[in-house]
């Protein structure tokens, strides 16, 4: 049964760093493309960013520049590190494994982002 759990999300301030974490069992993490996507209030839920097996990495135009997506493989965890944090940045992230073509999502972490 494939799960993925993420953590990290808490409330931060403009200009802060967070590191958010996603705990995957279930299948064969090291195969598959792994993302990290976010749903503002009101929003449709968005691309992040998105990492593949071999390692190449995507991002939105939003957060170019600001967040990191990597991969540990021995732990099967999916990170995102987010720096320069702002108001718009606020969300819930979602953690999603590509697998045979399906997606797969975890229940979120919300990140909020206020002074």
């Amino acid at each position: 049964q494939v799960q993925l759990v993420e953590s990290g999300g808490t409330l931060v301030q403009p200009g802060g760093s967070l590191t958010l974490s996603c705990a995957a069992s279930g299948f064969g993490f090291d195969h598959n493309t792994m993302s990290w996507y976010r749903q503002a209030p009101g929003k449709e839920r968005e691309l992040v960013a998105t990492i593949t097996a071999y390692g190449t990495t995507k991002y939105a135009d939003s957060v170019k520049g600001r967040f990191t997506i990597s991969r540990d493989n021995g732990k099967s965890t999916l990170y995102l590190v987010m720096n320069n944090l702002k108001f718009d940045d606020t969300a819930v992230y979602y953690c999603r494994a590509l697998i045979v073509s399906q997606g797969y999502w975890g229940q979120g972490t919300q990140v909020t982002v206020s002074s």
